[in-house]
This record gives C-alpha cells, sequence and structure tokens, in this order.
C-alpha cells in the first residue's frame, strides 16, 4: 500500500506524526508514505524508514513572492510531481486549508480530520473521508487515532514510539559528557530569562558537564556568545543545518528547552529532556516520549497562549524580582535552582 502524507509544518507537528507512521508500518505489512513537507524540515522524515519519498513543498517562500515561483514553473513541477504519483490514499494530518488544497492535485480518496476536529473546518470539505477525533489531547495521540482510522487498523495501548533511526545521526561518542541548551524559540514570552541560563550553564560546569549552546540565527548566535562567555565548559556551536543539530542532541546526556520545536526532536531522538513552558500548555503540545519531564509554570492566568507577555507587575513583584532581567513573569516560578534540580534528577541512571 502507498499512502500519500501531507504534514508541512511546524518542525514540531511534522516530529508529532512520526508514531504514527510507526504504528501504520508494524499493523499494515509492506506500506510506504511519501511525504509533502515544508523544504526547511525534508531531513526529518527521511529518519523514518517507512517513508519512501520526501516531496519538499515552499509555501512559506512562494506566499513572499507568488510571481516568480509561478514565472520560474516551480510551481507547476509541485503540481506535476504530484499528479504523477500513484497513491492508495492520501491522508492529510495537518487539518488546515493550505494542506488540504494541496491534496487536490493528487488522483486518490483523502482522509482527513471532520470539521469538528480540524484546526479550520473548512479543510474538512476537502476529504472524502472525514474522521472524529478529540481535541483534548496531545498532538501526537490525535495523529494515532488518525491513522488507525483511515489505514482500518486498532490504534495500540502503548506509548507512541517515533521509530527513527538513531545510528544515521550517531557519530563518536565525546570524550567528556555533554548537555545541549535549547535556549531559542519564536515566540517573545516563550524565553526563558538569559540570566536563568547564565546561572545554569555556571552551575552544570560545577556538576562536571560541558555545556554546548546551538543557535539558528544572529540573535540566537548574540544570546549563546553571552551565555558562554568567560565559561570554559561552555561552548557556542557553529552554524548547524538540521542534521548536524540533531547529532549534536542525539550524543548529549541530556538536554534542556524551551518549548521550541528542537525540543521535540530531543524527545524524537529518546534524549533526556526537560522542558520549559510558561505561556503554553504541555498537555497538549509538549515533548512526547520517554524521559520528557515538563516544568510549566503555576503561576494564575499561565498558560496565556499569548505571543508577548501583557502581564503587569504588582509592587510586590517589583520588590521580589529583578525584572529587567527574570521576565516574562510566569518564569519566575521555574528559577535557575529549580530547573538545576530537575536536570540533575533527570541525569540519573534510568
Amino acid at each position: 500500500m502507498r499512502v500519500l502524507l501531507v504534514k508541512t509544518s511546524s518542525m514540531g507537528d511534522v516530529i508529532h506524526t512520526l508514531p504514527a507512521l510507526t504504528d501504520a508500518a508494524r499493523a499494515v505489512p509492506g506500506i510506504q508514505f511519501d511525504w509533502v513537507v515544508e523544504e526547511g524540515f525534508a531531513e526529518i522524515p527521511r529518519w523514518h524508514p517507512a517513508v519512501a519519498k520526501v516531496i519538499p513543498v515552499a509555501i512559506r517562500r512562494w506566499r513572499k513572492n507568488l510571481w516568480q515561483t509561478l514565472r520560474s514553473g516551480e510551481w507547476l513541477r509541485f503540481k506535476r510531481r504530484l499528479r504523477e504519483g500513484r497513491y492508495d490514499l492520501v491522508i492529510d494530518a495537518q487539518g488546515l486549508f493550505k494542506s488540504a488544497w494541496l491534496t487536490r492535485y493528487v488522483k486518490a480518496p483523502v482522509a482527513g480530520l471532520d470539521r469538528n476536529s480540524a484546526r479550520e473546518p473548512l479543510a474538512s470539505r476537502f476529504y472524502q473521508r472525514p474522521y472524529a477525533v478529540p481535541r483534548a489531547q496531545h498532538a501526537v495521540e490525535r495523529v494515532r487515532q488518525l491513522f488507525a482510522q483511515a489505514l482500518g487498523y486498532e490504534l495500540p495501548a502503548t506509548q507512541g514510539e517515533y521509530g527513527l533511526d538513531h545510528g544515521k545521526l550517531l557519530e563518536n561518542a565525546a570524550a567528556e559528557p555533554y548537555l545541549v541548551f535549547l535556549h531559542g524559540t519564536t515566540w517573545e514570552s516563550k524565553h526563558w530569562p538569559e540570566w536563568y541560563w547564565r546561572q545554569l550553564t555556571e552551575r552544570m560546569g560545577a556538576e562536571g558537564f560541558q555545556v554546548r549552546l546551538p543557535w539558528g540565527n544572529p540573535a540566537e548566535k548574540a544570546r549563546a556568545e553571552r551565555l558562554a562567555e568567560g565559561l570554559p565548559h561552555a561552548h557556542v556551536l557553529p552554524k548547524l543545518n538540521l542534521a548536524g543539530v540533531a547529532r549534536e542532541l542525539a550524543g548529549a546526556r541530556a538536554c534542556v528547552a524551551v518549548d521550541t520545536g528542537l525540543g521535540h526532536l530531543a524527545a524524537a531522538l529518546d534524549v533526556p529532556t526537560l522542558s520549559l513552558f510558561g505561556p503554553t500548555n504541555p498537555g497538549l503540545t509538549g515533548a512526547y516520549g520517554p524521559a520528557q519531564v515538563h516544568l510549566a509554570s503555576d503561576m494564575p492566568g499561565a498558560p496565556c497562549m499569548q505571543k508577548k507577555c501583557t502581564y503587569q507587575p504588582t509592587d510586590e513583584d517589583r520588590r521580589r524580582f529583578d525584572l529587567q532581567r527574570e521576565w516574562p513573569m510566569c518564569f519566575t516560578r521555574l528559577g535557575p535552582q529549580r530547573v538545576a534540580d530537575g536536570l540533575l534528577a533527570l541525569l540519573q541512571p534510568r
């Protein structure tokens, strides 16, 4: 059986789809998937043995320069590639209008979430086989349930497995044990205070660990350099592609992450990870898998799900905290001492 999977972005959403592929590969002998995914994440599906072909799409880039996309023939070539495929089924695991629109170019029945389950109900109008999947559960479990219904097998009762081939990513073991701190994220409100990162970096050096700091843009590089300044055990990594970051994660003893796509990648690689949540809800989109520990703020009003913090500090807040360095306020409930204790507990032998 050959299935076309449409799950274009984001990084976390792409990674959350992998356990469903593992379920399907075990339940349907010989099944193979081709995967339509944003070009920036195209490496990830290649690490799963059930994926035969990756079909990159560039919706984000194309939107910025639609005329150039049409003139260059890039959009036409993409449509032709979809039409040339021979599939028994298409699964749109995104549930958005943009992903559902892409399924129009494939000559096969399309399965997806029904109007009450999809993030954008209009997407369900493109599906010949819509399925109901309850919303109030983790994203990984929602995709697993969609696949089980679409492909006609019983959903395993066990925790989902990402099924990645770690051997493709592991290189020679480092001489000294190291940790990876994933300090970069998109929302301003999801950033753990830089002052806290610096204290945690110092503490883990005292415990005998090297700390590696990846970055993806100039602002993250500058932050990493500030965190590592004057600390011989802290190392700012060179500019890495996604596979390079994955190799660093795969060899780490553990990882600390904010709510970021790379934190989900660490989970997929079975790296013990402590994830820090302030404005977002780990119950719905937290890192999924064994040895994944979430520390979520218990501050009233959290999670607020806001990209920028609008909290108005009280006089007591100003007295207790350095609001220039301890912001957003919700993360004051997750100070460096608490995070260091949680990390050291995670590092105990499993």
